[in-house]
């Protein structure tokens, strides 16, 4: 009876092709959108644990700015100001903390020759190349000498070379940052946009204490990282860094921190839950075109059911049973869904496979995605099945018998 029934089915479909492939059409869609939509949200998924995890998910990022005696909270950069003897401090006190950098940054224009380029400068140290995965192309990075020296040195990024130096190598050159001369000693390797669309490779590193006294005038910094040992110690290594510039800030016990610990840990946490949440929203959303194929499958039994009085009027006639019509409408309606569901696969993988290639963007095809849609494509049209297969399967023979 099985066989015959998916005999029956695809013969069905085939004398009736154009209904066929309407039908048809409302399925494929919706399981290539859901398996579509769901690539694109694993795939910005792995962005962000990619751009999460070439900062480090290690790291700890101190900023300038807590909560006053009310509760407000102070914009990043006011109240008490970090200084470099309070990073210091962290790495002399804190174990398991593998390295530390402190910065302070502006943008400025730079100028070479007749060309000009607005950039981000930054005055760091040595150790944030190691820290944020920078890799020199030509030339070298500055040193801890040209720190204590305060040398009038920077490394340049991709983008910064490109618009300044259009013929020539510019390792060796000098340029002016805000009007003061300063050597090009290395070009750093291209890496691309963030995960936030901010372009990494415009920006100028160089020496901290040049930056800060040679350039802003200033004695503090910005923004102190450190990198945990691994990101088993990582909540340890928060606590003792807290208490150690609540020492060293004389904040008492119980006042509000005048300072902000970032855990790039729970950073990437909230990021990735956050795109969970935008893959089960973008899945559910294609799902509804499955909803739709379904009634499409519905409105095609139905169909097939009152161009068949006749004949189930007969074979109820022959001693077909309730339970063998019903069983051969449903075999009927899942055999549209299995195939549409088996199409849908094909587009869907295809969709995601262009969508990365003309767009871009990163897709991620998901197994799991692809046997979840194909069942619920089957369970649609299952579901749908129901009510006409019940209808033929209730059917008087003898009003069957004698509808024309």
């Amino acid at each position: 009876m099985l066989n015959e029934s998916i005999k029956m089915a695809l013969e069905g479909m085939v004398s009736n092709k154009l209904r066929t492939l309407l039908t048809l059409l409302g399925i494929i869609i919706g399981v290539g959108a859901v398996i579509a939509m769901v690539s694109l949200g694993f795939g910005m998924k792995e962005n962000i644990k990619n751009n999460i995890s070439r900062l480090g998910s290690n790291l700890l990022i101190i900023t300038p700015g807590g909560r006053t005696a009310t509760g407000a909270r102070l914009a990043a950069g006011e109240g008490a100001k970090l200084t470099y003897d309070d990073a210091q401090a962290i790495v002399r006190q804190v174990d398991d903390i593998a390295a530390m950098s402190a910065s302070v940054s502006s943008s400025y224009q730079l100028v070479n020759g007749n060309q000009n380029w607005t950039s981000r400068v930054e005055g760091t140290t040595p150790s944030n190349f190691d820290i944020q995965s920078f890799e020199v192309d030509s030339g070298r990075l500055f040193s801890d000498r040209d720190l204590s020296s305060r040398n009038r040195v920077c490394v340049i990024g991709k983008t910064v070379a490109e618009n300044l130096f259009q013929d020539g190598n510019p390792v060796g050159a000098t340029i002016r940052i805000k009007k003061a001369p300063f050597q090009v000693v290395g070009v750093l390797k291209g890496k691309g946009q963030s995960g936030m669309g901010q372009d990494q490779d415009d920006i100028v590193f160089i020496p901290l204490t040049t930056a800060q006294n040679r350039m802003m005038g200033i004695t503090h910094v910005q923004r102190i990282t450190i990198q945990a040992a691994n990101e088993n110690v990582i909540g340890d290594v928060q606590a003792e860094v807290e208490q150690v510039l609540r020492t060293r800030h004389k904040i008492k016990e119980g006042g509000n921190d005048d300072f902000t610990v970032g855990n790039m840990a729970a950073v990437m946490e909230t990021m990735m839950e956050t795109a969970n949440s935008i893959t089960i929203l973008l899945g559910c959303i294609a799902a509804i075109s499955l909803v739709v194929g379904g009634i499409g499958i519905m409105n095609i039994m139905l169909v097939s059911v009152t161009e068949r009085t006749r004949e189930i009027g007969i074979r109820k006639a022959l001693g077909a049973t309730y339970d063998n019509i019903l069983q051969q409408f449903l075999i009927e309606s899942m055999v549209i869904g299995v195939i549409g569901g088996a199409i849908g696969v094909v587009v869907g993988c295809g969709a995601s496979i262009i969508i990365s290639k003309i767009a871009g963007w990163n897709t991620v095809i998901s197994i799991w995605a692809i046997i979840i849609a194909v069942v619920f494509s089957v369970g649609i049209g299952l579901i749908f099945g129901v009510y006409p297969a019940r209808k033929a399967a209730i059917m008087d023979p003898i009003d069957a018998l004698r509808y024309e």
